[in-house]
């Protein structure tokens, strides 16, 4: 007797098969038939994957679009400007509020599991109190991380560095950090030694923003490789963003793709900001900022994308959609053939899922019982039409499900492939 079966779904690597959960664990993944339960869903030729993950976002600021005044430069640096005059005006209530919203319009599109970056630069930590209370409430259908983020710089920031301690000590994730913008680049390097170190010692995860600019020069994450070997943090470590090394010379990234691959750091790259806010100095050609995506897949890195913003100082745009995020990202990294699609799937969720740690995830058995259910019969299709979540299962529970219908094209503009089941 299972308390819920999912029956007929195509799993991710093209196999159709029933899943059997009990309470919140998978029992199953076979041939079901003539088996009870106490509830169906009828996923016969959908999609069935392992929730969405993100790796890296900052819910702390998120659904404040507007707020106090609109981006009027689209840059990175005024929207660091405008957070923080946003900061001394929003109250823990608010921020709570609109985190809450988010993580339920997530839960609809099937992403479950978030890492948020919360900033540290505010004496009060309301940013800090405010998530980890979010962090509470949703933890029956979101797993969530949090990252100690120092926004305006480790040692820049005059209080930071005693921020982020405090941060950690209340029950903080992840150590963060964002070297490149230290006054100088020794004081970036030095935060990078000692925020790994904090981490070790706390025995910890490490998410660093990481050469988030067009500048060539910023090689902080060589620095991060460096302090990942010494300190025996293998795997344990991402770098987000890297976009610097868009702009580096190719000799030089010959020799930094290998230290990231032994040091087995995860990066993680956010094609919507990235393309939005890189190369605003620039005339023509003009850069976009995306990292070297292929090219480290191809060394055995593991990259995922990630979401960061929504509707925030930094991003006017946003769905909580992995899938927008995964269709963006092949194009602006030309992954357009079945394998490379197939990986920017993968990217969104097994991907991003090694690089938060999530021990319990996929859709084998004893494996936590969350999934989705997905108007497509494929993974390259639910790119394609960033596809309806039919059913969302969290910890064996449904917690969202969609009528069948025609949101992402008309029907009659369709492809057979999807037209045959309506």
């Amino acid at each position: 007797m299972f308390d819920l079966i999912v029956k007929g779904g195509v799993l991710p690597d093209g196999r159709v098969s029933d899943i059997g959960i009990k309470a919140d664990k998978i029992a199953a993944v076979e041939d079901l038939s003539g088996a009870d339960a106490g509830d169906v869903i009828d996923a016969s030729g959908d999609l069935v994957s392992p929730p969405f993950v993100d790796p890296h976002f900052h819910m702390d600021a998120t659904l404040s679009y507007g707020l106090p005044r609109i981006n009027a430069s689209g840059t990175l640096l005024e929207g660091i400007g405008l957070w923080g005059e946003l900061k001394q005006v929003m109250t823990q209530d608010e921020v709570v509020a609109r985190a809450l919203r988010y993580c339920d319009w997530a839960a609809s599109m099937g992403l479950l599991a978030i890492r948020s970056h919360v900033d540290t630069c505010d004496d009060r930590l309301l940013g800090v109190e405010a998530l980890l209370d979010v962090r509470e409430q949703v933890k029956d259908y979101i797993d969530m991380q949090l990252v100690a983020f120092p926004q305006d710089g480790f040692y820049r920031d005059p209080t930071a560095r005693e921020n982020t301690i405090r941060a950690l000590d209340m029950g903080v994730d992840v150590v963060g950090g964002i070297p490149h913008f230290e006054r100088t680049m020794a004081d970036g390097a030095a935060s990078v030694k000692e925020l790994c170190e904090l981490a070790a010692a706390r025995g910890l995860q490490v998410d660093m923003h990481c050469d988030e600019t067009d500048d060539p020069m910023s090689r902080h994450i060589e620095t991060l490789a460096f302090e990942t070997q010494r300190l025996g943090l293998h795997g344990r470590v991402a770098g987000s963003h890297l976009t610097s090394m868009h702009s580096m010379d190719n000799y030089y990234v010959s020799k930094l793709l290998p230290l990231i691959a032994e040091a087995e750091i995860n990066v993680i790259p956010n094609p919507l900001i990235n393309i939005v806010l890189q190369g605003r100095h620039d005339s023509f050609p003009k850069r976009r900022g995306l990292t070297r995506i292929k090219e480290m897949l191809a060394m055995g890195i593991n990259v995922g994308w990630g979401q960061d913003c929504v509707l925030d100082p930094w991003y006017s745009l946003g769905t909580a959609d992995m899938l927008d995020v995964a269709f963006m990202g092949l194009h602006v990294a030309q992954m357009t053939s079945p394998d490379e699609m197939r990986t920017c799937f993968d990217m969104v969720t097994t991907h991003n899922a090694r690089t938060m740690g999530l021990k319990d995830y996929g859709l084998q058995v004893g494996a936590k019982a969350s999934l989705v259910v997905l108007d497509a019969s494929n993974p390259i299709e639910a790119l394609r039409l960033r596809a309806a979540r039919l059913h969302v299962v969290a910890n064996g529970r449904i917690v969202s499900q969609t009528p069948r219908g025609d949101a992402a094209l008309d029907l009659k503009d369709r492809p057979e492939t999807v037209r045959r089941r309506h």
